[in-house]
């Protein structure tokens, strides 16, 4: 199966859960990302921002800040198909709907980081493997941004475990993650390469 036929089959199974279960998932897979080290240890932490029937990053990003860390959002630079890094203070009055309408941070809350600041990237993804290999909607924002950033800086992907699949078709240019939590699991994924 190509990237475009997965992501297509994974986009229609997550459209298939409900609201309730979104929220239920998603507080489980906060829990599991908040027990981390790699989380504990942070200062600055990179989230996406949810779209769609994505795991809810909402109450990880409020609890982040109220924690005292400092947590980021993407503010997509569409011509340049790149990623400012911005601090988001409030959830509620920072963001507002972007390209692809998705929520970013608005003129009013852009507030720049540099990408060298970051301690742990909270990335979005399709698919995955237990490899840690990932598949995005096809925009090669992160595949631009993972480069940037400190060596060693763990790639985090939260999702629902319907969307961990056998194998993940790949790019030379495609960077693994480090860690998959899901509403039952974590997967190391750093062994497994």
């Amino acid at each position: 199966m190509n990237k475009k036929e997965l992501r297509k089959k994974i986009i229609k199974r997550r459209d298939q859960l409900t609201g309730e279960e979104i929220k239920e998932k998603s507080r489980l897979i906060k829990e599991k990302l908040f027990s981390l080290p790699e989380y504990r240890e942070a200062g600055k932490i990179m989230f996406f921002i949810t779209f769609g029937t994505e795991i809810d990053t909402r109450a990880m990003v409020e609890e982040t800040i109220s924690s005292g860390k400092v947590a980021l959002a993407p503010r997509p630079v569409p011509e340049k198909r790149e990623m400012i890094p911005s601090q988001i203070i409030d959830w509620e009055r920072d963001l507002v709907p972007g390209a692809y309408n998705i929520p970013e941070p608005g003129d009013h809350a852009l507030r720049p980081c540099g990408v060298e600041t970051i301690d742990l990237l909270i990335v979005p993804g399709v698919a995955f493997d237990e490899k840690g290999n990932r598949l995005g909607y096809g925009g090669g924002y992160y595949d631009r941004f993972f480069p940037l950033l400190r060596p060693r800086v763990p790639l985090v992907a939260p999702t629902f475990e319907l969307q961990v699949v056998d194998e993940v078709p790949v790019d030379e240019w495609d960077r693994r993650v480090d860690i998959i939590i899901t509403e039952t699991r974590i997967i190391e994924c750093r062994n497994r390469q």
